[in-house]
């Protein structure tokens, strides 16, 4: 994994990038531009991406649609809201004497610029305008030089005001050091987010032959009528029809994924009909104690970070007489045998280990089932 440092000209990573981003546990990758080619869009193996001078727009295309982290710095700035919908202006510099970039109110509270302490005197603004996109976040300004830095989305970030020589100002490096533990911190989201948004828009066509094994999973919720469900890594929603079916139009179902791709897909293919959608981390959920009175989760839970702290998020916000509903449309032994290796006994989903992981969380489980078709294991609360 590493962070990509888009710049004009071949060569590494500037030095001051590569040492900052090194002590964040980073490595860099440079992608050098040339004036009649730019590299393809791919974002595998890439964990934030830095932005110096022109870049693919492609690839920052694809990175702003995956909430990739993202750092552009003048002139990249420009491309940046470009590729997010907005467009650079023009102004000729009139004023020799440019007032010191002053930081927003907004940034005490930015992901990037929180604690950040005030720019360099010396530091100057850009001169010429950016028109920003309507949800944009203007982080830093001055007098008659607005919108020196900015936020769009939850992770791409534009700063007009850093010289362009390298090495940086202590400020640049403080902000740049700030920007690495970010990326650091965001790798695992990041990696997901990174791998679903390319496959978001053929998700529900490739799958779709998976349905009826998915309406009968369901099923063994046994839910009541008027009864409070949610699809956990949903994807493209397509747990939600049956679900909304088993709770009827009094009850409630939420769709929550981590990838706004696949929410936007599951919205084309009509499940907002079926309840609500929501972008969300599914071990830290938005959502109040005992609120759920039932939980299906197809694939999820043996491919999160902490498959501890998800079961007992989990179990926070199932009601007391609420059911856990784990699901695959394989079994165990099939999927081991499609990827060429033979069944884990360390596998998180093997019986044993998994009710001990079940009983560990405040989970009891009731019922497991790792057939050839399909996986399932129902667990309630404990009480």
């Amino acid at each position: 994994m590493a962070v990509v440092v888009v710049q004009p000209a071949a060569g590494q990573a500037p030095t001051a990038v590569s040492r900052v981003l090194a002590a964040a546990g980073l490595a860099s990758r440079t992608v050098p531009l040339a004036d009649d080619a730019g590299p393809s869009a791919d974002l595998a193996g890439v964990e934030g991406l830095i932005v110096l001078g022109a870049a693919d727009p492609d690839l920052l295309r694809e990175a702003l649609a995956a909430e990739v982290p993202v750092l552009a710095l003048e002139p990249g700035t420009r491309l940046l809201v470009r590729e997010a919908g907005a467009a650079p202006g023009a102004r000729p510099d009139t004023a020799p004497d440019r007032p010191p970039v002053e930081l927003t109110r907004a940034a005490g509270s930015d992901p990037l610029f929180a604690g950040a302490t005030r720019p360099s005197p010396y530091l100057r603004p850009a001169c010429d305008p950016l028109e920003l996109p309507a949800d944009a976040v203007v982080l830093a300004s001055c007098d008659g030089y607005p919108e020196q830095a900015f936020r769009i989305g939850a992770s791409a970030w534009g700063v007009r005001f850093l010289p362009q020589e390298l090495p940086l100002d202590p400020w640049g490096e403080q902000l740049l050091g700030r920007f690495a533990t970010l990326v650091a911190a965001r790798a695992a989201h990041t990696t997901t987010r990174a791998f679903f948004t390319r496959r978001a828009d053929a998700w529900e066509e490739r799958f779709a032959y998976q349905t009826p094994a998915y309406e009968a999973a369901i099923a063994r919720l046994r839910l009541a009528p008027g009864g409070r469900a949610a699809d956990l890594g949903c994807g493209t929603g397509r747990a939600m029809p049956a679900l909304r079916a088993q709770v009827g139009p009094r009850g409630q179902v939420l769709g929550v994924d981590l990838t706004p791709a696949m929410l936007a897909a599951a919205a084309r293919h009509g499940r907002t009909r079926h309840g609500s959608l929501l972008a969300a981390d599914c071990t830290r959920l938005p959502l109040a104690g005992a609120s759920l009175d039932g939980i299906f989760s197809a694939g999820l839970l043996d491919h999160l970070p902490d498959p501890a702290a998800a079961l007992r998020e989990w179990a926070r916000v199932t009601a007391a007489d609420g059911v856990l509903l784990l699901f695959h449309p394989s079994g165990r032994a099939e999927r081991a045998a499609r990827h060429g290796r033979p069944l884990d006994p360390d596998d998180l989903l093997a019986e044993g280990n998994l009710r001990r992981a079940l009983e560990t969380t405040g989970w009891h489980l009731e019922e497991y089932e790792d057939a050839a078709g399909h996986f399932l294991a129902r667990a309630v609360p404990r009480g």
